[in-house]
């Protein structure tokens, strides 16, 4: 593989887990409450 090849590689799998990494601390952060919890109106 070129150097370029694996610099794109590098940069688009550090995105990719820092997305998820992002989205893992963000639900921690803010949890989903689910909708069965909910009163009916």
């Amino acid at each position: 593989m070129s150097t370029s090849a694996i610099v794109m590689m590098v940069i688009s799998m550090i995105v990719l887990w820092g997305g998820l990494a992002a989205a893992v601390l963000h639900l921690r952060r803010h949890p989903d409450e689910p909708e069965s919890e909910q009163t009916p109106n």
